[in-house]
């Protein structure tokens, strides 16, 4: 057991553990090669009764823990959207969890409440979102999501449903390609899932307005009640772009409330270049991005902006007598602004990220990241293992393995899911697939926050070597 009074005298084993697994991080596995239960079956089943050493704990760190870790600050991690972190991030949250504040209303830290609304609002401003949204850090994506779909629910009753229950008869529509937090929300704010209606996508997998259009006028006919349509900014699947100017209309005319989802994708918009991705976001109700995915800002950290915070509240606000503060009205108390009381603060590490890079560093090191993609998939589409699945887009390439002579489209699949297996089994390459049009694909993520040319050069000369056993 370690005193206060000690902290000095230990913290250096720990920053020296951190330093090693940083210098080290390229020599592991980037994916985890543990079998089921291996590191279960490897701790003891009753916990210790005396108190056990740091270095004892950290030594099973090494020799127990690290082994079941995937690495997903790894440079060669490309499976899924990134879950970034950076060095400015890391110290930031050792200051949070030295401080160790509650940051559930303003009365509880002052500070937590006014960095949140002030690193907010310059994304915000950054981004191109009009400046009457207001926003609030919330842990996840799919946490926002539920706080929106939630929102539409009691607008769209005035309210009822939160005194009276949920009406059976509510509708939520998203697309095909719209991710499965979306249908947790939907079974979760008590809607049910089947009153999720999928709309049909276009060649490109974006959401089709006319499709849309057509299903909240049937719905309306049959006396069903359209409540939420969630447009996405950058699919999991493939990074689809959903006409968010067309899809505001549409809401607008049957006054429907619009969330738009932008988690990984988001973050783009800091980019003039791809600003024109917006376009129409005046018209939307919520919209969510991740900095904890590209904004190198560690995990949770989830940038969640809403038109009318007034609903918002009116939604979510529950006030005890032992909650009631001289500052409430005057002062942001974010309890009421979502799901969860307790809040961390998560504002800390954004603030620090935004300040030692700089807009123009950040910017920086996103066309950094677009280029390296660019390169990849060119490499990829001259290839002759290889053939581009769609075009490239701003950090995401899919694609899959074609040896000569096979056509079949289950022959195909089956080779690319042993190929994707394989490469993954080996550890040095991390990657995933997704299925578009019954074609198993692999997606190519490169967006780690220190990947750099020689990690992608790395990553074809793996695909490249893998291809030949095959």
């Amino acid at each position: 057991m370690i005193e206060k009074k000690d902290f000095f005298d230990f913290a250096p084993k720990i920053i020296s553990w951190i330093d090693r697994y940083f210098k080290n991080l390229e020599s592991f596995p980037v994916k985890s090669q543990v079998h089921p239960e291996e590191i279960y079956k490897q701790l003891p089943t009753n916990p210790p009764n005396q108190s056990e050493s740091l270095d004892d704990i950290l030594d099973d760190l090494d020799k127990i823990i690290l082994p079941g870790i995937t690495h997903w600050q790894h440079p060669n991690f490309h499976a899924y959207f990134p879950a970034n972190s950076s060095i400015e991030s890391l110290f930031a949250e050792f200051i949070t969890a030295a401080i160790g504040a509650q940051c559930m209303i303003w009365d509880t830290s002052p500070a937590a409440a006014e960095l949140e609304k002030r690193v907010l609002n310059w994304l915000r401003d950054e981004m191109k979102i009009p400046n009457h949204f207001e926003g609030v850090i919330q842990d996840t994506a799919s946490t926002a999501t539920l706080s929106a779909i939630i929102t539409a629910r009691e607008v769209v009753t005035d309210f009822e449903a939160n005194e009276n229950g949920v009406p059976s008869n509510l509708r939520v529509y998203c697309s095909t390609q719209t991710h499965s937090s979306i249908e947790k929300a939907v079974k979760i704010a008590g809607i049910g899932r089947k009153n999720i209606v999928k709309i049909k996508v276009d060649e490109k997998y974006r959401l089709i307005p006319e499709e849309l259009e057509q299903a909240i006028q049937q719905d309306i006919s049959e006396g069903k009640i359209p409540c939420c349509v969630i447009a996405s900014i950058g699919t999991t699947s493939t990074v689809a772009v959903d006409p968010l100017y067309e899809i505001g209309k549409i809401c607008q005319k049957y006054k429907v409330w619009l969330h738009v989802d932008a988690a990984y994708l988001g973050t783009a918009l800091l980019l003039e270049e791809y600003q024109w991705m917006n376009r129409g976001i005046e018209m939307a109700d919520s919209f969510v991005f991740n900095p904890h995915k590209w904004l190198f800002t560690n995990f949770d950290c989830t940038a969640y902006y809403v038109k009318d915070v007034n609903l918002l509240l009116q939604t979510f606000e529950v006030l005890p007598e032992y909650l009631k503060t001289k500052t409430r009205g005057i002062v942001n108390d974010y309890r009421d602004w979502g799901i969860p009381l307790g809040r961390r603060f998560r504002a800390l590490k954004l603030w620090f990220v935004i300040r030692s890079y700089g807009m123009e560093g950040i910017r920086e090191k996103l066309r950094h990241h677009i280029s390296l993609n660019s390169y990849f998939a060119s490499k990829i589409e001259s290839s002759p293992h290889f053939e581009l699945m769609m075009p490239p887009f701003a950090t995401f390439t899919g694609f899959r393995f074609r040896p000569n002579g096979i056509d079949d489209l289950e022959k195909l699949n089956q080779i690319n899911k042993d190929f994707l297996n394989s490469i993954n089994r080996k550890g040095q390459l991390y990657l995933s697939h997704t299925k578009v049009n019954d074609q198993f694909l692999i997606r190519m993520i490169i967006a780690q926050t220190y990947v750099n040319q020689h990690h992608v050069n790395k990553a074809l000369d793996l695909l490249t070597e893998e291809a030949a056993l095959f």
